[in-house]
């Protein structure tokens, strides 16, 4: 804090302990239920505790990007309220500071924290939850492997799969598991390639697979028999629920990759969906946390009664809570109906930074 003022680095001190303390008791919980959830799982093939122990520390990058608004949030308005109840913040404003000013100087450390989340959620995150990703698939069957350059690789029998990228389309009963850029490799009794086959994509939906602009070329002892089908049902007995596992979900993924599957998605005329949430979440991702630490300070000012701080932090609380629902519901709703999302990711920062703007200024008016 070399270069601060000492009502700067008094506000800065306040808040990054309460943040700091914040995050590290979310990010706790957030583990320990993981763990916890890992723990049905524990027994296939040889995923043991160890590898849900390694698998969720693999994970906590991610998790500590995606937890950091709310604890900022919560730290923010917990460092301003320790200062109000020593009344510090009433002689820094009986020094001619005013509220915004105060806030301010909690905003820059929030803007700094967030600078390095926003570059650890494009490295560090997206390659932890890759290798949480491999560990997992690789400990439950010894007939996949994911890897870095080349995407998935599966096993059945004497053929052998090879996706480029895949995703995971819906929920529960009505999931889809699609696989693009599909290769299969099928050897003969002899260890020699029999067939090769390219396929735009695969398809699992109700109960079957399916390939798409297939392009098949079978190796004879001196020619090459080749076909093309726009549409063929593969007999696989390969689990999606399994290969699902080596898929990471487009949350997880780094801008740049998201850019890379939707420019994918776009020349194949296919649905962007959650790539595209995905993609535009992530530009609003400092946006939302920035302008939502701004929207609660102001809980933290006032006189302080019997219970007077718990009350606003605890209405602090829901209003941030109910800012993500309005956002996510912004988001949905702008997608259900073709708008660009854009504007649904746009739209609620925008309300909460005008009304916390309106209150500074009717405040120090």
């Amino acid at each position: 804090m070399i270069g601060l003022r000492l009502h700067d680095r008094l506000v800065v001190g306040s808040v990054l302990g309460a943040l700091l303390m914040t995050w590290a008791v979310l990010l706790g919980f957030d583990a320990v239920f993981a763990f916890a959830a890992e723990l049905n799982e524990i027994g296939e093939g040889d995923y043991g505790a160890v590898e849900a122990l390694s698998y969720v520390g693999y994970t906590l990058p991610r998790r500590a990007y995606e937890l950091f608004p709310n604890a900022a949030m919560i730290g923010c308005v917990l460092g301003l309220g320790a200062l109000s109840a020593s009344s510090e913040l009433t002689a820094l404003r009986a020094a001619g500071l005013s509220r915004l000013r105060i806030c301010l100087s909690a905003a820059a450390l929030v803007i700094g924290l967030t600078g390095l989340m926003v570059s650890a959620g494009e490295t560090v995150g997206p390659w932890g939850e890759q290798r949480a990703q491999s560990l997992v698939v690789q400990a439950k069957s010894r007939d996949l492997a994911v890897a870095r350059w080349s995407g998935l690789w599966a096993r059945e029998g004497d053929t052998f799969l090879n996706a480029r990228r895949g995703r995971v389309e819906g929920e529960a009963a009505h999931q889809v598991v699609i696989l693009d850029q599909v290769r299969l490799y099928e050897f003969g009794e002899q260890g020699k390639l029999a067939s090769l086959s390219l396929a735009e994509r695969a398809e699992h939906r109700d109960g079957q697979w399916t390939l798409f602009n297939l392009h098949r070329a079978v190796f004879g002892e001196r020619a090459i028999v080749s076909e093309r089908t726009e549409q063929q049902l593969w007999p696989s007995r390969l689990k999606p629920e399994l290969l699902s596992l080596s898929l990471q979900r487009p949350r997880y993924l780094s801008t740049a990759t998201l850019r890379e599957s939707l420019d994918y998605l776009e020349r194949n005329r296919l649905d962007p969906g959650e790539f595209e949430k995905a993609y535009w979440a992530r530009w609003f991702y400092p946006v939302n946390a920035i302008v939502l630490c701004l929207a609660v300070m102001p809980f933290a000012f006032g006189n302080l009664r019997s219970g007077g701080f718990g009350k606003r932090l605890f209405l602090a609380i829901v209003i941030g809570l109910g800012y993500f629902l309005v956002q996510r519901l912004a988001v949905d709703v702008a997608a259900v109906n073709h708008v660009d999302l854009r504007v649904g990711n746009l739209l609620p920062p925008f309300t909460a930074a005008l009304l916390a703007w309106l209150y500074f200024r009717r405040r120090d008016a």
